[in-house]
C-alpha cells in the first residue's frame, strides 16, 4: 500500500489510463487523471448525434466490442459485469466475401466472449475515471512535464501555461505525449521529454462511417462480418444489437481499411478532414457497402469521422507491458506496448499500475 500522501498523474484517459488510474486509487494512491478531450474513452468514446428532425443517436465509433484470455484481465471483466458495465455480446461473427458476395467462415461456438460496455463503450472508463480517489480533469492538455532531481518530483504545465501542480509520479498512456506527431499538431515539442529515447511508434489511421436506418437490414444474417477481397471496408458492425444499447433505430458502424485510410492521408495530410472530404468518404465507404449485393435501404443519417493516430501498427513493450523508468518514476502504458486491442491496452495499464504501486509504497 502507497503513502496517501504520494501523488500521481496520469495523462490520457483511454483504458490503459483509466485502468492505471483506477488501480493506484485503491492502493492508496492519490490519482490526477488530465485528458485534452471533453470526456474520457480515447478510442472506446462514443458519438452522440443530433438528426435534422432532433432524433438522438448514439455511436460506439472507435473499438466495437473486446475479448479476453488473459486471466488477470479477465478477473477485472467479472469485477465490470457485476458492476453492469460490461456485458457479453452473443452475436455471431462472420466474413463477406466481395467477390462471391456470400458470407463464409461464419463464428464456431465456444470461441472467446465478446464483451461491450454498456449502455456505451466508454462507461467502462467513465466509471473509472471518478472512482474514489481518482480527480479527472477533462478538457485540460498538458503542454509539458519537466522533472526536478532536487525536488524528487515532476512538473506538469497546461498547454495554456496553467501550473497543473507537483507529483511523485507520471503515467502516460496517450502515446502523443511523447510523439512527433504531436509537434506535427500543435508546432510545439512533445511535453515528455523521453521522446528522443523511445523510438517512434508507428501508427495507422481508419475512417469509420456511422450509419441508421428506419427498419433493419433483413438481408444481413450477422450482426457483425469483416469484409475479404475489398480494398475500402474491413468491418461492419449492427451497434444497436449490442446489450443495453438504445435499439430505437438500426445502427451500422463500418470500418474502413488501413490502405484506403492511408491514400486519403496522403491526399489531405494530418489535419483534420474537412467536411467535404468526410463528405465524400462517407460516399465512398457507403458505395461499397452497397457493391455487397446486399439489400441496402438508404439511411436517414450518414456520417464519416477519421482516427488519425488510434492504431498502433508496432508493440514497443510486449514483454514487459509497460515502459518504466525508476529513476524519474515515470510509466507509459497504452495498447502500443502490449497489442493493439482493447485487452492490451488493459495489461499494459495494469502493469504501470503495479510498478509505481510496488515502488511508492517503498518510499
Amino acid at each position: 500500500m502507497a503513502s496517501p500522501v504520494s501523488r500521481v498523474a496520469v495523462v490520457g484517459s483511454g483504458i490503459s489510463g483509466a485502468v492505471c488510474a483506477s488501480l493506484l486509487a485503491r492502493n492508496g494512491v492519490s490519482v490526477t487523471l488530465f485528458e485534452s478531450a471533453r470526456g474520457p474513452g480515447g478510442r472506446m468514446s462514443y458519438r452522440k448525434e443530433i438528426t435534422e428532425d432532433g432524433k438522438e443517436l448514439v455511436f460506439d465509433h472507435g473499438a466495437s466490442h473486446f475479448t479476453v484470455s488473459n486471466p488477470d484481465v479477465l478477473g477485472i471483466i467479472r469485477e465490470w459485469e457485476a458492476r453492469g458495465l460490461v456485458a457479453e455480446w452473443k452475436e455471431k461473427f462472420a466474413s463477406f466475401d466481395c467477390i462471391s458476395r456470400k458470407f463464409i467462415e461464419f463464428e464456431k461456438e465456444g470461441l472467446s466472449k465478446k464483451y461491450v460496455g454498456v449502455p456505451v463503450m466508454n462507461s467502462i472508463c467513465r466509471a473509472l475515471c471518478h472512482e474514489p480517489g481518482v480527480e479527472s480533469k477533462f478538457g485540460v492538455g498538458v503542454g509539458s512535464l519537466e522533472w526536478f532531481d532536487e525536488k524528487n518530483s515532476w512538473s506538469l504545465t497546461g498547454l495554456d501555461g496553467q501550473n497543473l501542480g507537483n507529483f511523485e509520479g507520471v503515467v502516460a498512456s496517450d502515446k502523443n505525449i511523447f510523439s512527433k506527431r504531436f509537434t506535427d499538431v500543435t508546432g510545439r515539442p512533445p511535453p515528455l521529454e523521453l521522446a528522443a529515447k523511445l523510438q517512434e511508434v508507428p501508427v495507422c489511421s481508419c475512417f469509420v462511417l456511422m450509419l441508421a436506418f428506419t427498419e433493419p437490414l433483413s438481408s444481413i444474417s450477422v450482426k457483425g462480418f469483416s469484409f475479404k477481397n475489398s480494398e475500402i471496408l474491413s468491418w461492419a458492425f449492427c451497434d444497436s444489437s449490442k446489450p443495453g444499447h438504445p435499439a430505437t433505430s438500426e445502427r451500422w458502424v463500418l470500418h474502413s481499411t488501413m490502405e484506403y485510410a492511408r491514400g486519403v492521408v496522403a491526399q489531405i495530410g494530418l489535419q483534420k478532414p474537412s467536411s467535404s472530404t468526410l463528405a465524400k468518404v462517407a460516399e465512398e465507404l457507403f458505395e461499397e457497402f452497397q457493391r455487397t449485393g446486399l439489400t441496402i435501404s438508404q439511411p436517414f443519417f450518414k456520417k464519416a469521422h477519421r482516427w488519425g493516430s488510434a492504431f498502433p501498427a508496432a508493440s514497443i513493450a510486449r514483454e514487459e507491458k509497460c515502459l518504466w523508468d525508476r529513476k524519474r518514476r515515470v510509466a507509459i502504458c497504452g495498447d502500443f506496448c502490449v497489442s493493439p486491442t482493447v485487452e492490451g491496452a488493459i495489461l499494459s495499464g495494469m502493469a504501470a499500475s503495479s510498478k509505481l504501486t510496488e515502488f511508492l509504497s517503498c518510499l
